[in-house]
């Protein structure tokens, strides 16, 4: 009897491989999903708090960083939040929209991890998991997958086997190592909505404010033009800064760049400060203290090495200008540049991955190797801290489960 062949693989049982496998099945394709996990869906599983921010209904390519930005555009358009809505009410999922777009399961992000293996119940979809893909080589028309419980041959093969973002929940570099096998270019891969760290000397001063969290606006790099700015809040903590608007800027900060941090965005300092001089006997850390908390005030006015020392007991009246107007500068563009970021560990994602030049923006499929795909994380696109990396799970994995062919 001859051994079967399955019209696709997809290794990688995430969000991506799942909704590409359960959307091929559906279709009539012989599927198989192989993943070397023991437990599904882990990183769905934490996400959001464990409620799974599992889209963002405000998404548009604009929200996505890539070598081709206009590369996500097709699947994105093919596939959008609200079409995933549409499955969810097939389940009954209830969710909420928090800050800015966000939606989350009322419940839990296992309603997500269960709706997606329903999906591909429905599809028919072969499980091989846990299963260790020791190799892949292509033989003529079929590929060979080699594993831990014998070889599988597919016609096809999809690659959602993410990034390196997660290590502990078993992310690695597969998808990288398998590109350069077959000659395609890798955007360099780094963290991504990270933490960002400084050198241990240079934090110190600002170490006892760990904890504490604030609304600010932050640009990247630190210049007149930067590329990037983002209003959200920052958490200090005791090696640097992070935060949703640190996880967000990170996305776009280079090493080696400073980032401009204003510390109060909606408020013209200068002005406040210069009309309080006729204001009597208030202490500039009094004043200060009706805009920040006031553990900001205590550490950060006599850390900042800009400024003169004693000022926070000193009378607003009784301060120059001149100090006032270089205060306020500071309070707008407090200027700091990370030594690194936190790493893999605490990413969320991991940006760079395949270049899209590589792929064909309808189908992902690799333009040398017909029959091979790269979905999701794996791919050069990156979206922004809020539900976007979910959705391009979603819509990458469609677009390629669409265009999987069965066999002739």
């Amino acid at each position: 009897m001859a051994a079967l062949v399955y019209d696709v693989a997809v290794i990688g049982a995430g969000a991506a491989g799942m909704m590409a496998a359960s959307v091929a099945g559906q279709r009539g394709l012989r599927v198989v999903l192989i993943d070397h996990a023991t437990k599904l869906g882990e990183k769905i599983r934490i996400s959001g708090g464990g409620r799974c921010n599992f889209t963002n209904v405000g998404t548009t390519p604009a929200n996505y960083i890539s070598k081709n930005p206009h590369f996500c555009r097709s699947a994105l358009s093919g596939y959008t939040p609200q079409d995933f809505l549409r499955l969810l009410k097939d389940y009954g999922i209830a969710w909420h929209e928090k800050h800015k777009g966000q939606l989350f399961c009322d419940d839990s992000a296992e309603d997500i991890i269960q709706m997606l293996r329903q999906e591909c119940e429905k599809g028919h979809v072969s499980w091989r998991m846990p299963c260790a893909v020791e190799s892949i080589a292509k033989q003529g028309d079929d590929f060979s997958i080699r594993s831990n419980q014998g070889t599988i041959t597919a016609r096809q093969v999809v690659i959602a086997t993410g990034g390196m973002a997660i290590p502990q929940l078993g992310a690695t570099d597969f998808a990288l190592k398998l590109a350069r096998q077959f000659d395609l270019k890798v955007i360099e891969p780094r963290p991504a909505l990270v933490p960002l760290q400084f050198d241990g000397g240079e934090w110190q001063p600002f170490a006892a404010l760990s904890g504490l969290s604030a609304p600010v606006r932050l640009s990247v790099p630190a210049v007149a033009k930067p590329r990037m700015k983002f209003d959200e809040d920052l958490l200090f903590t005791h090696r640097g800064l992070s935060g949703p608007g640190i996880l967000q800027i990170s996305s776009y900060w280079d090493p080696g760049e400073a980032l401009a941090i204003d510390l109060a965005p909606d408020v013209n300092m200068e002005k406040l400060l210069l009309d309080a001089k006729s204001g009597g006997k208030q202490q500039v850390g009094n004043l200060l203290g009706q805009y920040w908390p006031k553990r900001l005030v205590e550490h950060w006015l006599p850390a900042n090495p800009t400024l003169p020392a004693g000022l926070l007991q000193q009378r607003v009246a009784d301060v120059p200008d001149k100090v006032l107007k270089q205060l306020a500068a500071s309070i707008h563009r407090w200027e700091l540049a990370p030594s690194g970021t936190a790493g893999y560990k605490k990413a969320e994602v991991m940006r760079g991955g395949v270049d899209t030049a590589m792929l064909d923006q309808r189908s992902l499929q690799v333009r040398s190797v017909p029959g091979l795909y790269f979905i999701g994380e794996a791919v050069d696109v990156t979206g922004w801290l809020g539900g976007y990396n979910f959705q391009w799970a979603w819509a990458s994995g469609v677009a390629c489960g669409r265009a999987l062919q069965p066999a002739a």
